[in-house]
């Protein structure tokens, strides 16, 4: 049996006490968090997506062996000890196959989904999560409960790059993501290993961090020297040092003007302007800042 890892899997699953009430989790009304047998669960007969990439699922099967499972499913209570999946199939069927015996989960008494997300937006305010629980957090708020970055930003006081760069987070390895969820590393160290191009390359750049108890500026700077050395970067990096401040001013304008990162590269004979987004709808409000929104039909 493989156990599933300590202290991870919280994500929302920490925004609802599983006792009383504390001052920092308010009661969410019509639902509880609970570890439950995985065999007690049964898929939801109207799942409306019957196919599920493999490869896709084989990179959560693997995430979860490495991290444990960071956003807990949501149910619903059926007769007899038994529950009935309403969000969360892929890391329903991906935890069966590491061979977790319990899964982290939502218990959802009520059909109301918009009043369990804005419980949950609103003890996320008050919560204190480790920044890779806050990171799961956002993205299952997200792509379970149609939150909208705005929505995010809002209740919880945080600009919407903050969010965006958070739920960036998810993308490290899951070696770097254990040390984040440890506290071994910070959140500003580990977005500055995201800038490195390969996860082999995150997990040794972290592991030197933690050896040489790197600043999170020394780690940037490491970082930094470590992506010059590339081989198909010398060009690129001779050519930048030629108009640093000019490719500066125009990626921080960018950025502000985005509200996400943005890089700009100057070649010898071209140059490249890489703008980051978290998730499609993300990309879609950059778009719409560019372009402006989609006419609306008459």
């Amino acid at each position: 049996m493989t156990e599933r890892k300590g202290g991870l899997g919280r994500g929302l699953g920490a925004l609802i006490p599983t006792g009383p009430a504390t001052p920092e989790v308010a009661a969410v009304e019509g639902a509880r968090f609970a570890e439950l047998p995985i065999d007690a669960i049964v898929p939801n007969a109207v799942q409306p997506r019957q196919v599920f990439d493999e490869d896709a699922l084989l990179e959560l099967v693997h995430s979860i062996r490495e991290v444990g499972l960071l956003q807990p499913i949501v149910v619903r209570p059926l007769d007899g000890d038994r529950y009935e999946l309403i969000m969360g199939e892929r890391r329903w069927r991906a935890s069966q196959r590491v061979g977790l015996t319990v899964i982290p989960a939502i218990v959802r008494e009520t059909p109301d989904t918009d009043m369990l997300r804005d419980a949950l937006l609103e003890n996320l305010h008050r919560s204190q999560l480790n920044p890779l629980e806050e990171a799961a957090a956002y993205q299952q708020l997200l792509a379970d409960f149609g939150a909208t970055h705005e929505e995010l930003a809002q209740r919880i006081g945080r600009s919407r790059p903050q969010i965006s760069n958070t739920i960036r987070l998810l993308g490290l390895p899951g070696t770097v993501q254990s040390k984040v969820a440890a506290g071994v590393l910070s959140a500003g160290h580990a977005r500055a290993i995201l800038g490195l191009a390969s996860p082999e390359a995150m997990v040794a750049m972290a592991h030197r961090v933690i050896a040489e108890g790197l600043s999170v500026r020394s780690t940037e700077e490491a970082v930094a020297l470590a992506d010059s050395s590339a081989p198909d970067r010398h060009r690129r990096q001779s050519a930048k040092r030629l108009v640093p401040e000019a490719a500066r001013e125009v990626a921080e304008r960018l950025s502000e003007r985005l509200e996400t990162r943005v890089k700009v590269d100057v070649g010898s004979r071209k140059g490249k302007i890489t703008i980051e987004f978290a998730t499609l709808e993300d990309l879609q409000r950059v778009a719409d800042v560019i372009h402006g929104p989609p006419a609306q039909e008459s």
